[in-house]
């Protein structure tokens, strides 16, 4: 397997192990396959595959310059004890009209882990493979999750350093200690006084900061990136389709061959853009839907075929998904534009001038074939907590809360009866202010640590382990600067000044 920028030529291309290590693309650009796999794959063999399973057979697909038992190896220590349930994704029983896609049994409680686990094992594995003799500088920007899972897989890797930006008054107090509390000495959270965007701006322009890079070489460094930008990250959240598909045939909820949808809840779309690789692959996925909340760039530009990220900002109680520039829709636009990177770096150009782009009438067309799009609001988003509590007994963060509006009104709306599978990204207990408040009419008594017990004695549950572990763990001082003084905070924390 090669891979190629999306703004660049192919007789750029990298190998997997290559575009792993470097994370972002020399053009600016994001990693995808030269030749996308076209694998001879019957489905009748998903037929109660497991997670890891799925997982094998993905990376033989798209990281064929490792190992079998370099793959093999990372996968088993990505999802071993670490994860609160063996099926390390399980897919729920039929809830209220559909099913869910629970990502969230990792150590961070958030479907970044799925992937984030397994990314530092690649990592280390490609470094070898390409005799890298360099530390590697994971440099990361988070609306939230990325950050406390980044730091979690990384923790204590050697050869690697961690710097995750993140909004300063932008992410769940829940989310805010795990990224302070996370033990390893090569990690640093630095808080931004900006939003996601702000933070996500700066670090492509670092990665892209030539003076900057020669600096690192000097010092042994080099800089990757952990978030959905890394080709590596984006490749194990395929397998989480594949696995879903197979429960339904097993259960004899489906048929081999029968379509299936998924409703993703979308920020930075990774997520929804592993479901769209995965219907590349030959899994029968009819309609991908893409579930924004109150920051609803994405669900005007499918409706309308403008992206426009000139509009207010809103800080919600989803806040993974509060983002206005959504970086893996590049990699959507090359496939929507036939591969014409011209193309795409051109509408990436009108994005970073004007604020704003068009699709033509044939790009349009492509999306539509493959996606429809919604959006809920905060009030919404606590109205259906307490609906499917109520209702169904089932209980749901505020990020699957916004899938399962927008998948009921798809429904409704769409009559569309086929099979539907609500991807749900966070634990309830990562947002214990939200959940609380919408099951009880009330707030809690102080946020954090103490909503989370005080959710779970309104449950009367036992917690699962990777919540209990956060009482246990102390938090970093915490470190704050401006979007504009990232470059000078990184050089201090890397000791280049």
């Amino acid at each position: 397997m090669k891979y190629r920028s999306t703004r660049g030529a192919s007789t750029q291309a990298k190998t997997a192990a290559e575009a792993v290590v470097q994370g972002l693309a020399e053009d600016g650009g994001l990693y995808i396959p030269v030749d996308f796999p076209q694998p001879n794959l019957s489905l009748d063999q998903l037929v109660g595959i497991s997670l890891q399973q799925a997982s094998t057979m993905v990376l033989s697909w798209f990281m064929d310059d490792l190992s079998d038992k370099q793959r093999q190896d990372s996968i088993k220590q990505a999802y071993g004890s670490q994860w609160d349930d063996s099926r390390i994704t399980p897919l729920t029983d039929w809830v209220g009209g559909n099913y869910y896609l629970e990502l969230f049994h990792g150590p961070t409680l958030a479907f970044k882990d799925v992937a984030l686990q397994l990314l530092p094992q690649l990592m280390t594995k490609s470094a070898q493979t390409i005799g890298l003799d360099r530390q590697i500088v994971i440099l990361t920007a988070t609306s939230g999750d990325t950050g406390g899972a980044s730091m979690d897989g990384f923790s204590d890797v050697a050869g690697t350093q961690v710097v995750v930006f993140y909004p300063h008054h932008g992410v769940s107090p829940v989310q805010l200690h795990q990224m302070r509390s996370v033990p390893g000495d090569n990690l640093t959270p630095v808080a931004i006084d900006g939003n996601f965007d702000d933070a996500q701006r700066n670090v492509k322009q670092l990665f892209n900061d030539q003076s900057l890079e020669e600096e690192l070489a000097a010092h042994q460094l080099q800089f990757s990136s952990a978030n959905s930008m890394n080709i590596g990250r984006l490749i194990p959240q395929i397998a989480y389709y594949f696995y879903a598909y197979g429960q339904l045939l097993a259960r004899h909820e489906i048929a081999v061959g029968d379509g299936v949808n998924f409703t993703v809840p979308t920020g930075n779309f990774g997520d929804i853009l592993a479901g769209y690789y995965a219907k590349k692959l030959g899994l029968p996925v009819q309609r991908l839907i893409c579930a924004s909340d109150q920051n609803k760039v994405l669900t005007d530009f499918f409706h309308s075929g403008k992206y426009d990220r000139q509009r207010q900002f809103f800080v919600t109680n989803s806040p993974s998904m509060d983002i206005l520039v959504s970086s893996n829709l590049e990699r959507l636009l090359f496939d929507a534009a036939g591969g014409d990177k011209q193309r795409v770096a051109s509408l990436m150009t009108q994005l970073q001038n004007d604020g704003h782009y068009h699709v033509n009438a044939d790009e349009k067309a492509f999306l539509d074939r493959h996606f429809a799009a919604g959006f809920a609001d905060q009030q919404m988003v606590r109205d259906e907590i307490h609906r499917a509590y109520a209702e169904d007994h089932y209980l749901m963060d505020p990020h699957t809360a916004v899938a399962s509006v927008v998948a009921r009104r798809y429904q409704q709306e769409s009559g569309d009866q086929t099979p539907m599978v609500i991807v749900s990204t966070a634990s309830p207990f990562k947002f214990p202010e939200t959940v609380y408040q919408s099951l009880t009419g009330q707030a809690v008594d102080q946020p954090g640590l103490p909503a989370i017990r005080q959710l779970q004695e309104f449950l009367d549950v036992e917690l699962p382990q990777g919540v209990a572990a956060l009482f246990d763990r102390q938090d970093r001082p915490q470190r704050v600067t401006g979007p504009a003084e990232m470059g000078s905070t990184l050089r201090d924390i890397l000791h280049l000044n």
